[in-house]
């Protein structure tokens, strides 16, 4: 019997989505063995320290990249919004084999909806991207950071008047019960890649992987990130692109960038060309924006 090893991280939601792709695996290829070989990240290392200040993305994926290309594994599954998007930044002898099918890619309030949030409310998130949408709709919130897994961030929930969790996140660990608002992305546009998993894996095992790879999301993913590798920049940006296929078979890309302190937001949209949305919106006075 084939053995295929999945390298991932530890936390739950991560152990729940490898052992997602190795069902899917299996259902394809019911003569398989699919085993998890589990890699503490430098983000994991440091669950205290903002993420744009311990490298940005990456921070997530470059020890589990390194154990599949040091052999301790065939094949690796990421959430997708932590892998940088600059293809030059992609490993030598790692291919991007699949996307399976994308779950729920919005954010979600958790403890209060928006509308319900008292004057000054404390909303506790590490996110850039969602603290300059919300404070575009309602400035007079303020922000506390807030890491951990979902476990660690439900818990200190209560020392905040609300949290963001990605909702895909609390439907994956079955924790839907604990949203208060489902955030429209006309509100609070997701991060480049939210909801969806990439499994990347060496060449000769990329057959066996692409069999998981959904169209649709590949569509979608990379356009989200072909626009963030062109402004240059990462989880730490104020910024945000989603991706969808219209009624008529078309891909929309809509797309949000903001100043730091969250007083000037751009948005745009368009047909999906990610590479000339971003170089429009830097036109339109986003360099000025990221400095």
């Amino acid at each position: 019997m084939p053995t295929l090893r999945v390298a991932t991280r530890g936390s739950a939601l991560a152990l729940w989505q490898a052992r997602y792709v190795a069902a899917r695996l299996r259902d394809a290829d019911p003569e398989l063995d699919v085993v998890e070989v589990v890699v503490e990240t430098e983000g994991d290392r440091n669950r205290a320290v903002p993420i744009g200040e311990i490298g940005g993305r990456g921070v997530f994926t470059k020890e589990v990249q390194l154990a599949v290309l040091d052999g301790r594994a065939d094949l690796a599954v990421h959430s997708a919004k932590d892998l940088p998007s600059s293809p030059e930044l992609q490993p030598d002898g790692l291919v991007l084999a699949a996307f399976p099918v994308r779950a729920d890619a919005r954010d979600a309030l958790v403890g209060s909806t928006l509308d319900a949030l008292p004057p000054g409310a404390r909303i506790g998130t590490g996110s850039v991207r969602r603290r300059v949408q919300l404070t575009d709709r309602r400035p007079d919130l303020t922000f506390a950071d807030l890491r951990g897994n979902i476990g660690t961030r439900l818990d200190k929930a209560s020392q905040h008047d609300a949290i963001v969790v990605a909702v895909a996140a609390l439907e994956r660990l079955d924790r839907m019960d604990a949203v208060s608002e489902v955030l429209a992305p006309t509100v609070v546009l997701p991060q480049v890649g939210q909801g969806a998993l990439a499994v990347e894996c060496r060449p000769d095992v990329a057959a066996v992987v692409s069999v998981l790879d959904d169209a649709t999301t590949r569509r979608c993913v990379e356009a989200e990130r072909a626009w963030l590798a062109t402004l240059g920049g990462g989880c730490d940006l104020p910024a945000g692109a989603y991706a969808t296929i219209e009624q008529d078979g078309s891909l929309r890309l809509r797309a949000m960038l903001a100043s730091y302190d969250g007083r000037i937001v751009l948005r745009d949209e368009n047909d999906g060309d990610g590479a000339a949305l971003a170089n429009r919106m830097l036109d339109d006075g986003g360099r000025d924006l990221l400095g």
